[in-house]
């Protein structure tokens, strides 16, 4: 038997959520410094210095609260994360071995361009549970002040001019503390708070971006347990609901983020994501704007004039890399993007079986490969009834109701049909045992299209009501 492995080495697989976390918005399509778009950055897990946050309504810390059931001498290791602003001008270079501040610098490839850039930092400890429930374990930690020069040359090898970066200092404190929760299996409430401490005071007139550049960005935790495991917020076993739902977290989402769907590791996000969130398998690289789909940033970035392209490589080093990515993405790469059944695919990928046992197929679709998946026959595992009781009458595929859209959950469009009659094409089930009527509205000159493409309009039982000739 070999000894487990460190919990932070758990942290690999939920680190590669967390880098989307970390950049999330941090250069936006068209990945240009001068798109409007990309003048108001960083919105995610940003804590600010103290002073400013009453001026400018952002926080200064988080608080992360959550239910964990350690098993012996349990340890607890901790990763913050979050981005360190540092501001970069750029300097063009005299004749006489001086240099001049300029709004830009124009090379063969790129524009060069004054931008905020953002410097990965990590904070790290561990510590035992045991330790925890002695009392509070603080960790003070500081990022000091730094400038550095790096030169630019043109296509000749001359020095162009020069980049010069400046950060300013940075301080924070991480805070851990559990308590023993009064359940009938050994449960703790782990609290975790990280506050930005810096003793910065903004000058008059100072504004957001002077305060970014002393704020910890896009900010999260990864906890992991050597032994043990963490309790779901939003799907907790039954005898810890109540002190589950008792736990606050501001300015952050705790959620399972365990490999294979382990329970050990927890990322404490700024934004919302749902337990065990990963990243998309067809996606080819980060392109730095979850607000958009891989699929359409690359075509749009693709798209890009040269010129579009050489200011968006000299913005910063990860947008050339989109840049480079859209260009050089072969075909088949792109077409992966353009959307996946999941469903299908994950209940195909398990290995092979044993000679002799047939291969898994999805429901329905593999009974019947001639059906479309989209047809409400389609499954003929279904075993619910094809009829239903509509004000004592059976209702089933045939029958003919009037169409009386309720008004609790109905759209503009069902409301046009109030009145109209209609024929029932089939009755149907979903997972929550909510009965549905796929019907085709009489006279509806596009019925016979639907009726072969199984797009019908949907009503419940109690928004129709039969024919008497039913």
């Amino acid at each position: 038997m070999t000894a487990p492995a460190p919990t932070a080495s758990r942290f690999g697989h939920a680190r590669q959520v967390a880098d989307a976390v970390l950049f999330e918005g941090y250069v936006l399509y068209p990945y240009r410094a001068s798109a409007a778009k990309n003048r108001m950055r960083w919105q995610f897990g940003v804590l600010v210095p103290p002073a400013w946050g009453p001026a400018g309504g952002e926080p200064s810390a988080q608080h992360t609260e959550l239910v964990m059931e350690p098993r012996g001498d349990a340890e607890l290791a901790v990763e913050l994360r979050f981005l360190h602003a540092r501001r970069r001008t750029v300097e063009e270079a005299r004749g006489d071995g001086s240099f001049t501040p300029v709004p830009e610098l124009r090379l063969p490839d790129r524009v060069l361009v004054p931008w905020d850039e953002g410097t990965e930092e990590t904070v790290r400890m561990a510590v035992p549970v045991a330790d925890l429930e002695a009392g509070v374990v603080e960790l003070p930690f500081a990022r000091p002040a730094a400038e550095e020069a790096e030169p630019v040359t043109d296509a000749d090898g001359r020095q162009a001019g020069r980049l010069v970066r400046r950060a300013e200092r940075l301080d924070g404190v991480l805070r851990l503390r559990a308590e023993q929760l009064d359940l009938p299996y050994r449960a703790l409430k782990l609290t975790a708070t990280v506050d930005n401490t810096s003793d910065w005071e903004p000058p008059p007139g100072a504004g957001r971006e002077a305060a970014l550049a002393r704020s910890l960005v896009a900010a999260h935790l990864l906890l992991g347990l050597s032994a043990g495991s963490f309790l779901s917020l939003t799907d907790p076993p039954e005898w810890a609901r109540a002190v589950v739902a008792d736990c606050t977290n501001r300015h952050t989402w705790p959620v399972l983020a365990g490999d294979g769907g382990r329970a050990d590791v927890v990322l404490s996000s700024p934004i919302i994501l749902e337990d065990h969130p990963r990243i998309a398998p067809e996606s080819a690289g980060a392109m730095y704007d979850a607000t958009e789909i891989d699929e359409i940033l690359a075509l749009r970035t693709a798209a890009l004039t040269d010129e579009e392209k050489r200011e968006a490589r000299g913005t910063d080093p990860r947008a050339a890399a989109v840049i480079d990515l859209a260009d050089t993405m072969p075909p088949e790469v792109l077409d992966r993007l353009h959307g996946a059944v999941r469903a299908f695919r994950e209940a195909t990928s398990p290995a092979a079986p044993p000679p002799g046992v047939p291969e898994p197929q999805p429901p329905g679709a593999a009974a019947r490969p001639d059906t479309p998946w989209w047809d409400p026959a389609g499954d003929p595992a279904d075993p619910a009834p094809e009829r239903v009781v509509v004000a004592g009458v059976p209702v089933g595929p045939g029958s003919r109701v009037v169409l009386r859209p309720g008004l609790r959950r109905t759209d503009a469009q069902d409301l046009f049909l109030l009145g109209s009659t209609a024929l029932v094409e089939a009755v149907l089930h979903d997972v929550d045992g909510a009965v549905h009527l796929a019907v085709t509205v009489d006279g509806d000159p596009g019925a016979d299209v639907r009726r072969a493409q199984g797009r019908f309009l949907y009503f419940q039982p109690d928004e129709v009501t039969p024919l008497e000739d039913a």
